[in-house]
């Protein structure tokens, strides 16, 4: 099993003093209202969608643009010097069925990653588990239904040290089978996190399942 990754390796120079000063003060006057609409943090797995089944870790930060759409900006991490590597957008089912027959097949479903236990809402610190998982059990309410569009601009899990070659787009696992070793891979994850898959898993058992749409998952039907 691959060890998750190492959160930035990337080529170049330490950040200078003169620098940092300079995007200090810049932060305390500029205008920031985009990245201030994030309001969720989601960590899951994505894989390649030209060869699906290596695992790639992925920290979302999403918000809503409105009702029916969310945009995320992707990390390797949760750390502040995390390496922002892809973007994923979600949208609602009656949305998702306005698309063209090939526009459908680049988005995935999110409803294995939900009742598997996978998908999870990190814990806020200084706040109870016991106390989030009533709120992350209704996020995920939500999410099952969505579709995600997700592309990859730095390829991490390769040990790139820039973000090289063309965007690639990924997918979502639809079951355990695909992984190469989900029981590793996901441990390994809810170690690093504190988390406990398989008993979010249980506690998402009510949470109705819905049908997907036959044109989504394409990357799994080839």
């Amino acid at each position: 099993m691959d060890s998750l990754p190492v959160t930035n390796n990337a080529v170049g120079e330490p950040t200078s003093t003169k620098e940092k000063v300079l995007h200090a003060g810049a932060a305390m006057v500029q205008n920031f209202d985009p990245p201030k609409q994030l309001c969720a943090h989601l960590h899951a797995f994505h894989t390649y969608a030209s060869n699906p089944g290596k695992p790639v870790e992925a920290n979302h930060y999403c918000a809503h643009l409105n009702e029916d759409v969310r945009q995320c900006i992707i990390y390797d991490s949760p750390e502040p010097n995390a390496r922002l590597i892809g973007i994923e957008y979600m949208i609602k089912p009656h949305l998702y069925e306005t698309l063209d027959t090939e526009e459908r097949k680049l988005w995935h479903s999110h409803v294995f990653e939900v009742k598997s236990g996978m998908l999870f809402l990190p814990t806020p610190a200084g706040v109870p588990d016991a106390a989030w998982e009533p709120a992350e059990t209704e996020e995920m309410k939500e999410v099952i239904h969505l579709y995600g569009k997700v592309y990859h601009l730095w390829q991490v899990d390769k040990g790139h040290q820039l973000p090289l070659g063309e965007a690639q787009l990924m997918t979502s696992y639809t079951s355990k089978e695909q992984f190469p070793d989900y029981d590793g891979v996901v441990g390994e994850r809810d170690r690093k996190f504190g988390v406990d898959s398989k008993a979010k898993a249980e506690t998402r058992k009510g949470i109705a399942e819905p049908s997907v749409h036959p044109d989504a998952d394409a990357a799994w039907k080839k």
